[in-house]
């Protein structure tokens, strides 16, 4: 009809095409987000969730040897209880080896995020020069892997053919032999802070960067120096950032596998039980215990969550405290 607008939608062969109704519309948007979640909670648990359920289960089984143990029906796999649990508990080297990995993290945490907080308030300076190529040569060792920094690093500790030992002999200085005793800690812990102080840093620059302008510019306006912009302005406001890297560095210590073990063959100081992994790769692979082997995984497991959720239990707690204040 004239001065009607009728208008309609054709397919492909002319017939009219039926638009979805708002419900229809909103019940597809909102199973949209779904539907991106399915490859990623495949993959978590795939390669997440059912190696944890398998360990679990492996705990709580043993082998039972029946007779010589030969024979097709000679060895059987049995339920156990919590018995792998209590012989990982009572267990001397276990333990052993977490007091060592315990020291190792006193040495690790502070030096590596307190040269990464360092290192982030002098890229944020407005001083500095050539802070792209700084920023890079400071993360670059985080990109290399972890077992070539260790080689590096250990051949750079063997007297024979390192170039140090070789100026200090010519210098007629004295020549530490950081492979063995004491020197062992400061040593690992040497390749953990040149090969994570760069992730840190980034993260804490990031915050940094984030801060207004305005903020600095109110801190100068009130006559505050640069090192008090610093402790008063910039620290309190990315401790989020500290927290989290503190957070990270904490799992990362209770881990620590690669280093000490990338290092045994160049020395006798470190045995195959340094820290609690290599108990656990020692036993499952190297002596067939993988029932013992899962139970000690499963405990060192709980212990990393037990110790993070109470960390950031009490950070959020004083956060709260202060945002109170």
């Amino acid at each position: 009809m004239k001065g009607t607008a009728h208008r309609r939608s054709y397919g492909v062969k002319g017939a009219p095409y039926a638009h979805p109704s708002p419900t229809t519309t909103l019940r597809r948007a909102r199973s949209a987000p779904y539907f991106f979640l399915v490859p990623a909670t495949l993959l978590f648990a795939l390669f997440f969730a059912l190696p944890i359920g398998y360990a679990l289960w492996l705990s709580f089984r043993k082998v039972r040897v029946s007779g010589l143990g030969l024979g097709s029906g000679a060895r059987s796999e049995i339920w156990a209880g919590p018995e792998n649990y209590t012989d990982a508990l009572s267990d001397s080297e276990l333990l052993h080896g977490t007091l060592r990995v315990l020291g190792y993290g006193c040495i690790v945490v502070p030096v590596m995020l307190g040269l990464a907080l360092l290192f982030a308030l002098m890229l944020d300076s407005e001083k500095v020069r050539f802070a792209p190529v700084t920023r890079l040569a400071i993360f670059l060792p985080y990109a290399i892997p972890g077992v070539v920094a260790a080689l590096l690093w250990g051949f750079l500790y063997l007297p024979d053919v390192s170039p140090f030992y070789f100026v200090l002999d010519k210098l007629g200085m004295p020549q530490p032999d950081l492979l063995d005793g004491g020197p062992l800690f400061l040593a690992l812990s040497n390749i953990a802070v040149w090969g994570g102080t760069g992730f840190n840093m980034i993260v804490i620059y990031t915050a940094l960067q984030a801060i207004p302008a305005e903020v600095y510019e109110a801190a100068k306006l009130d006559g505050a120096t640069p090192v008090q912009i610093a402790l008063r302005i910039k620290i309190p406001m990315v401790a989020p950032s500290l927290v989290l890297t503190f957070f990270f560095s904490i799992i990362a210590t209770l881990q620590v596998f690669n280093e000490p073990t990338t290092l045994k063959p160049l020395t006798n100081s470190v045995s195959t039980t340094w820290s609690p992994l290599m108990k656990v790769h020692r036993d499952a692979f190297g002596e067939g215990d993988i029932y013992g082997a899962a139970a000690q995984a499963v405990i060192i497991a709980f212990a990393t969550l037990l110790l993070s959720f109470g960390f950031l239990r009490a950070a959020n707690r004083r956060q709260k405290q202060e945002a109170a204040r």
